[in-house]
């Protein structure tokens, strides 16, 4: 996504670093969006000028510095039978986000039916684990390129928790960092679970083109605008 010409301040007294674009007026809700591994919040401020004005949105910066303007949630190796992660810092990541979560919700008064959680890549990945750990902290989640990392199973929430949840996979067909067999898996899993979900796979690589991220946006709106 396109980067603002103007980024909001870089606040960094909570639990992780962020940037806030206030809702304008009385807020509907509040959408946590999430970077992918390597890049800054700053990668998904187009897609967060696209929400509406209603809506507080935040750019959250992921806890791992790895070089300048670089951060992740965890360390992670692509090799030829998958994404291997340094799972300790990925629990970590996961613990850490949630109590941010908490933290922005109690500092702008914003209540957790009235939060979505989303990321691009490994920011998708973190909202799941985020979302489907602690479901009781969000209205809903989504799934940008990114996939449901196997071993929160032994924290996941109860089945009755989790069906209050709503989610969003999004996937493109030619993805060749985290491929659409993951999407796939997500798929599977959430309906395993009883989340109720949306999954829309598109002509696109790894990256969020701009009907990704109209439909992100019509989705999000239709969630918290009611």
């Amino acid at each position: 996504m396109n980067v603002l010409p103007q980024l909001p301040p870089l606040v960094e007294d909570l639990s992780l670093a962020y940037r806030l674009r206030p809702a304008s007026g009385e807020p509907a809700g509040l959408v946590v969006l999430l970077h992918g591994v390597g890049s800054n919040e700053a990668s998904l401020a187009g897609l967060a000028a696209l929400l509406p004005a209603s809506l507080s949105v935040a750019l959250v910066r992921s806890p791992i510095p790895m070089g300048p303007a670089s951060f992740s949630a965890f360390a992670v190796n692509f090799t030829a039978s998958g994404p291997v992660i340094d799972a300790d810092a990925a629990e970590a990541s996961r613990v850490r986000l949630l109590a941010f979560i908490a933290e922005l919700q109690a500092r702008t008064g914003i209540a957790p039916i009235r939060t979505v959680v989303a990321g691009f890549s490994q920011g998708g990945i973190m909202s799941a684990g985020a979302a489907l750990t602690r479901p009781q902290t969000v209205r809903g989640f989504a799934i940008l390129s990114g996939r449901i990392l196997p071993e929160i199973a032994p924290v996941l929430a109860p089945s009755e928790a989790l069906a209050q949840l709503d989610a969003l996979i999004v996937h493109g067909s030619f993805d060749d960092r985290l491929p659409v067999s993951w999407a796939d898996r997500s798929h599977a899993w959430l309906t395993e679970l009883g989340v109720r979900f949306e999954d829309r796979r598109y002509p696109a690589g790894h990256e969020v083109t701009p009907q990704i991220a109209r439909d992100f946006v019509a989705w999000t709106t239709g969630l918290l605008c009611k």
